[in-house]
């Protein structure tokens, strides 16, 4: 059964923003299947809306009218999931413009509603920012990206040109959500959450990475990623355009950083071409990502132990494409026990470790050597064959459109793997559109790795003493 309602906000997005929906929204059979298969819609329901007939095209536009105002007047009494779910459809459905003005309708209730308060958040956020900027750190680059090299041979970081989502304001965590969850999961309370390194290679040196051409797209990435961690109350660090010994040294930095003490969690961004294990440096030189993580566990990097630690691989994993293959089934789309104890550290006297002077103390609870880590992958990792990622060269790559709409919806009730799961499912209802090319139609699925112990949720915009 739905929870009877749908929250106020959207509730009140969907009113204010009637008329237009009325006059524009177009409700076809693909918008109403999809809030079918999200269980929005029953059965009886989708039938009703359906069974107004637009074949005669003398009475199309009012029965479209009509088919609009019978939805708009359902979807408020459908759940707090409703409107998450409505809005996906408009963007499945090509009707981009409409999700982006509900989301601008919600932002501006967000703005009336936090008044004063919105404003001492930003002043406190810019003085921390200043606090935690430390310019000594090798990690700040503000070179203007100049001119791209002009593409002579297919990227193994395939470019497209159409397909993306509008962009959406971050939805805040409420306190009930807070108080459910808080004593369950990771610790999310410090402000700033964390700190955030965003490694982005763009341009490659013609000389020593000759095969390697200009990430078109990718700059758009880097930014998308710095709003993104910003919004969720992360202090952003940018690494750009880096060779590989000094995309060691950027991280090495990053990971000495003794403010990681007084944080709650980090995440580190890299975004570049790549193979299966590793990304390149813009001359041409692989990073193996095992020598990442292995900067943040528990012996390199004491500071975050016990903390989760968050990672995003924008790359190719390989060179192959894949094509996709038809569903056989299904609608069409149109567009031990005994050593418990002893394993948890707590020992018993027979196993306390004697002091000299006859004194006895019990040993320390030991940690696994990596632990506390999430990875998200762009592109597939399986067996026989390592994926390519696709990339769209106006507005960013795939994993990283669908990454920043689905924490900016999701985040504020659901916890990161879940989050990472809902991606996996984005990504895998995405086609490349890129007619009289081998791209066109070219599929993509994305995947993640993970030791985290607990549910990690980031409580987006919220404090729990203010």
């Amino acid at each position: 059964m739905l929870e009877c309602g749908m929250l106020e906000r959207d509730r009140r997005a969907l009113q204010e923003r009637s008329s237009a929906l009325l006059k524009q929204l177009v409700v076809d059979e693909l918008l109403v299947q999809l809030l079918q298969e999200d269980k929005i819609l029953t059965d009886i329901m989708a039938e009703g809306i359906l069974q107004l007939d637009t074949s005669s095209m003398s009475a199309a536009e009012q029965t479209s009218h009509k088919r609009s105002w019978h939805l708009l007047r359902l979807l408020p009494k459908r759940g707090p999931r409703a409107f998450s779910s409505f809005c996906s459809a408009l963007r499945e459905t090509e009707q981009r413009h409409l999700c982006e003005m509900l989301a601008q309708s919600q932002q501006t209730q967000l703005e009336e509603s936090e008044g004063r308060a919105a404003r001492q958040i930003m002043q406190t956020s810019e003085r921390r920012k200043l606090m935690y900027d430390d310019s000594s750190l090798p990690l700040s680059t503000q070179e203007e990206i100049a001119a791209k090299r002009a593409r002579t041979h297919d990227s193994m970081e395939y470019s497209l040109d159409a397909d993306s989502p509008a962009p959406l304001p971050m939805i805040p965590c409420t306190h009930d959500l807070y108080l459910s969850q808080c004593l369950k999961s990771y610790k999310m309370t410090s402000s700033p959450r964390g700190f955030a390194l965003v490694i982005s290679n763009v341009k490659f040196n013609p000389h020593d990475a000759s095969d390697l051409d200009t990430r078109n797209g990718g700059e758009v990435d880097e930014g998308v990623l710095g709003k993104l961690f910003t919004d969720l109350d992360f202090v952003v660090t940018f690494c750009r355009n880096k060779t590989t010994e000094e995309m060691r040294s950027c991280i090495d930095a990053f990971r000495r950083r003794p403010e990681h003490r007084n944080v709650d969690s980090s995440v580190v961004c890299l975004l570049s071409h790549g193979v299966d294990g590793a990304v390149y440096g813009t001359d041409g030189q692989l990073l193996q990502l095992e020598s990442v993580f292995e900067a943040f566990d528990n012996v390199r990097c004491p500071q975050l132990q016990n903390k989760p630690k968050m990672f995003f691989v924008q790359a190719c994993r390989g060179e192959e494409m894949d094509c996709g293959v038809e569903q056989v089934d299904g609608p069409g789309r149109i567009s031990s026990r005994s050593c418990e104890q002893r394993d948890a550290g707590q020992e018993g006297p027979a196993d306390a470790i004697p002091r000299q002077g006859g004194q006895r103390e019990l040993t320390r609870i030991k940690l696994p050597q990596r632990s506390d880590m999430i990875c998200g992958f762009a592109s597939l990792k399986g067996q026989t064959i390592c994926t390519a990622a696709m990339r769209n060269t106006k507005r960013g790559s795939w994993f990283i459109q669908e990454l920043d709409t689905a924490f900016r919806c999701n985040a504020k009730d659901t916890h990161v793997a879940d989050i990472l799961v809902q991606i996996n499912g984005r990504i895998k209802e995405r086609e490349g559109h890129a007619p009289g090319s081998r791209y066109h139609r070219c599929k993509e699925m994305s995947e993640f790795t993970s030791s985290l112990c607990k549910d990690l949720y980031l409580f987006p915009k919220y404090q729990p003493n203010s």
